[in-house]
């Protein structure tokens, strides 16, 4: 990898997110490009929160793009679902919850694979992780290498020879890790939004899953934890 080899990172407003696109810059990727979705989520802070974090880390370009998961349901974050509160460790590990919004990071990867290609940039950075998150099967590594193959049979690029790939640098890593890599490339986690419940005004519930980890993160990385909690 070239100092001047461009990539597309996904950025939904989250520290995952933000500390993924310190990452791609970090690892000399450059022009770095961004893309968040407005998917139909109940609540705007998020979007805001990405408008920050790609402002703040250097983005080149920042495409925000429409689609309208709310047509299909079945999630707390897009439908009038309750966002589960105060579940244990275990409850997290053992069920894929109601937040849970079907295929979407299939849905967003392969926007980013239509952008990669008209931009012809092979490489894309996404922040999922597998192991301080909540069950979501769309953030296994086994995903991320199954969307890469089939990535690599499906455009016009790599038939011509480009080789696209798909980096997710905070897969095995805990959500203090997470947070102590960040912290260690200057990300201010004050402009981040993680929860799925905010108040009205944008502070955090503090009870969801999101939160929850959130929390648990700075405590066990030992560090300052910004958010304004309700």
């Amino acid at each position: 990898m070239s100092e001047s080899e461009p990539a597309i990172v996904l950025v939904s407003g989250g520290l995952d997110s933000a500390t993924c696109m310190a990452i791609a810059r970090d690892r000399g990727y450059a022009p770095l490009y961004s893309m968040t979705f407005d998917y139909g989520q109940r609540h705007r802070h998020e979007l805001a929160a990405a408008e920050r974090v790609v402002r703040a880390l250097g983005a080149a370009e920042h495409r925000v793009i429409r689609i309208d998961l709310r047509q299909f349901g079945h999630s707390a974050l897009t439908d009038a679902i309750d966002v589960p509160k105060d579940r244990s460790e275990a409850q997290m590990d053992r069920d894929v919850p109601v937040t849970y919004v079907p295929a979407r990071n299939t849905i967003f990867l392969s926007h980013a694979l239509a952008w990669a290609e008209v931009m012809n940039v092979a490489d894309v950075f996404v922040g999922v992780n597998a192991v301080d998150y909540s069950g979501y099967p769309d953030c296994r590594p086994q995903f991320i290498e199954a969307f890469e193959r089939m990535a690599n049979l499906a455009t016009r690029m790599t038939i011509q020879g480009r080789r696209f790939r798909i980096h997710a640098p905070l897969m095995t890593m805990s959500k203090a890790d997470i947070i102590r890599a960040g912290s260690a490339l200057g990300v201010n986690y004050a402009m981040t939004h993680s929860c799925y419940d905010p108040t009205p005004d944008g502070r955090a519930c503090g009870h969801c899953d999101a939160c929850r980890l959130r929390r648990r993160g700075f405590i066990e990385a030992e560090l300052h934890d910004p958010t304004e909690y309700a």
